[in-house]
């Protein structure tokens, strides 16, 4: 079986997922509580809905992400579960924890039990806490647990002594910190979010007009449906709509929500199928070629390195079926560490990020050669075209000139011939695209692996072309949320194993990029200087010549026989001159190093943060903690790309005039 054969069959090109979140009010909420029904089956008819509309379209597949709550979030779940859609739950406290906080236990001794691992003795509250139980069978659990030992002897103290209003006071605020955390998990997971909401009630941090309020600061979208009037749904994109929910305008229909859904969701995720397609089809280069090493060649003669200047520069691109025990062996080694041997996740992350990730590091690397490779050998031709135009000239025989004009002529359509390829085969547009999607993909292991996700009305838009945004979504939506228990050793271990050497790798390669790309501009800028300090010796020189014969210095003959010769050199000098600054203009490595060293130094801080992180005593780091690290991680690589794809955006392969 071929490359291409295997990259096309490790994952199903027909195949997304739409991935909605849920939010609303718990039992205890008297709009909810007395409208229960209605909403019921609103929602159901709602994900009935969705379900038929894309069953057989791009989004054949439908995750439901909730936080495992009572009221509006076990709703939906159950009503997800019925129509065999994949449930994600990131929940605030570990299983058991989150049982009783959220169990119908009506006494404190029932809540004890169930912290201690036993049945309650109420019959409601033993029913309610096999109920949940029964249900996380079919979920994919994210467990938010590495602050449960202490917030279980803080919700003990609180049953056994209710009169103690600190440790009341306490628990309610880190209770509510845990439901904010669990609902950004859930917010940067989902395509679009179902609120469940009353319209008046403000609630606390994690509840939900708080989860509504960041996710259209997130940018992703919210379907209210209000608890008073169920049949009374809303679409909601900005945050400034909470203040004018008397101004919202008519209510929306399941096809309205539907066509709002396919609008700004499938359009960017389930659509471009042919250059996805494309992409998995694309001929594996294995190697780089050595026609299109003028750009990489042009570095290594520029980078004061003698040795480097005539080294072997030829790449050997890493297979993406050896790139799990290659090049991405240790990360495999953590991630295996964390989810165990034979987790299905691991297989997952191997199959659509690490084999699509080398795929299109491949073609990138190969389609960068060519395209400014092509770019530098077509500065270099021009000179040389200059320069055998006029090569006839010190042999002062105008006979001659045809050879060198023929040679000229063929300089010149060489020159052409690259420039149409080059376009015809778009090697700037797919070079651009398939980096975008190396680098994504490059960095989605260290998110995923953590539970993060950049939300949906966060990730860049081009004016040219958004399926690399698309492509790396609906692969990394694939994946989802990790089974994991996030207690003390995961945070440490994500920290130590996964995000610190993936920091420093990133670090040291700008820092070195940064220093090499200083270097070679540098170099090229003295090169071009003396090319054009040579031409201006060459005229004076002939000028010297032309003022000494005038005063008797020299023979009368010097000049005439000299002058083609000079001549020449002061056609080829400005020539070769023009070809250094037009590829240093062209390179742009002064801007390309001050971008990596820039990213360089926000990495080094994020080192130095991590390392803070890690000194910190045992117990005491937050998930949150690490996820805001990861986070800026992303923002550091994101601002990166847009950074350097800002400064050859306009540098389409092009004659060089």
């Amino acid at each position: 079986m071929t490359i291409e054969a295997q990259m096309s069959d490790s994952w199903d090109l027909c195949s997304a997922w739409l991935r909605i979140g849920i939010t609303g009010h718990r039992d205890g909420n008297l709009s909810f509580a007395a409208n229960q029904s209605a909403i019921l089956d609103n929602l159901t008819a709602f994900f009935k809905h969705v379900d038929a509309a894309t069953m057989g379209e791009q989004f054949c597949r439908k995750r439901l992400i909730s936080p495992f709550a009572q009221g509006a979030d076990l709703m939906a779940i159950e009503c997800a579960l019925a129509l065999k859609w994949d449930v994600a739950a990131p929940i605030p406290f570990g299983f058991e924890l989150n049982k009783a906080i959220n169990g119908h236990c009506e006494s404190s001794a029932d809540i004890l039990a169930i912290l201690n691992g036993l049945e309650p003795a109420d019959p409601k509250a033993r029913a309610s806490a096999a109920h949940f139980s029964n249900i996380a069978k079919d979920v994919r659990l994210f467990e938010l647990a590495e602050q449960d030992d202490n917030l279980r002897q803080l919700y003990i103290e609180t049953l056994r002594h209710p009169e103690n209003q600190p440790a009341a006071q306490k628990f309610a605020t880190i209770t509510s910190e845990r439901a904010r955390t669990a609902a950004q998990i859930m917010i940067e997971q989902s395509d679009i979010i179902v609120a469940i909401w009353d319209g008046t009630t403000l609630g606390s941090l994690g509840g939900t007009h708080h989860t509504i309020a960041t996710a259209l600061h997130m940018g992703v979208p919210v379907l209210w449906i209000d608890a008073r009037t169920p049949s009374l749904r809303f679409l909601l994109t900005k945050p400034e709509q909470l203040v004018t929910l008397h101004n919202l305008g008519d209510a929306v229909n399941h096809d309205q929500v539907e066509k709002f859904i396919n609008d700004t969701v499938c359009a960017i995720i389930g659509g471009n199928e042919a250059k996805i397609t494309a992409l998995h089809s694309e001929k594996w280069p294995v190697r780089s070629k050595r026609r299109f090493h003028a750009y990489r060649r042009v570095e290594a003669i520029f980078s004061g390195n003698l040795k480097r200047t005539f080294s072997n520069i030829r790449q050997h691109y890493e297979r993406p079926n050896a790139i799990a025990s290659g090049s991405a062996a240790a990360l495999m080694g953590s991630a295996r560490n964390i989810l165990g041997p034979n987790s299905i996740y691991l297989n997952q992350l191997e199959n659509h990020i690490l084999k699509p990730f080398a795929w299109a590091d491949g073609l990138s690397s190969f389609l960068s050669d060519a395209y400014r490779g092509g770019m530098m050998t077509n500065f270099l031709l021009s000179a040389m075209a200059i320069i055998v135009g006029a090569a006839y000239l010190p042999l002062g025989n105008s006979s001659l000139k045809w050879p060198f004009a023929f040679a000229e002529f063929l300089l010149l359509m060489s020159i052409l011939l690259i420039t149409t390829v080059g376009r015809r085969r778009d090697w700037h547009g797919r070079w651009f695209q398939t980096r975008r999607v190396a680098e994504y993909l490059r960095h989605a292991p260290i998110l995923m692996l953590t539970g993060v996700a950049r939300p949906a009305g966060q990730w860049p838009r081009s004016k040219d072309t958004e399926w690399p945004e698309g492509y790396c979504r609906r692969l990394i939506s694939t994946l989802g949320l990790p089974p994991v228990t996030v207690n003390q050793d995961y945070l440490r271990h994500m920290l130590v194993d996964v995000i610190a050497p993936h920091t420093v790798k990133q670090r040291q390669y700008h820092e070195k990029k940064a220093a090499q790309l200083s270097i070679v501009h540098h170099n090229l800028d003295k090169a071009s200087e003396m090319s054009f300090i040579l031409a201006v010796i060459s005229v004076a020189t002939y000028l010297a010549i032309v003022v000494g014969e005038q005063l008797d210095f020299l023979p009368h003959s010097v000049s005439y026989s000299s002058s083609k010769i000079f001549t020449f050199l002061g056609i080829a000098f400005p020539a070769i001159g023009g070809a250094f600054a037009g590829i240093r203009y062209f390179g742009d490595f002064e801007r390309f190093a001050a971008i990596s060293e820039i990213t360089a130094e926000r990495l080094s801080g994020l080192e130095q943060r991590i390392e803070l992180l890690l000194s910190a005593p045992s117990g005491s780091i937050r998930y949150m903690n690490v996820t805001e690290i990861v986070h800026s991680i992303d923002d550091v690589i994101v601002s990166e790309i847009e950074n350097w794809q800002a400064v050859f955006a306009g540098k389409q392969i092009a004659v060089p005039v």
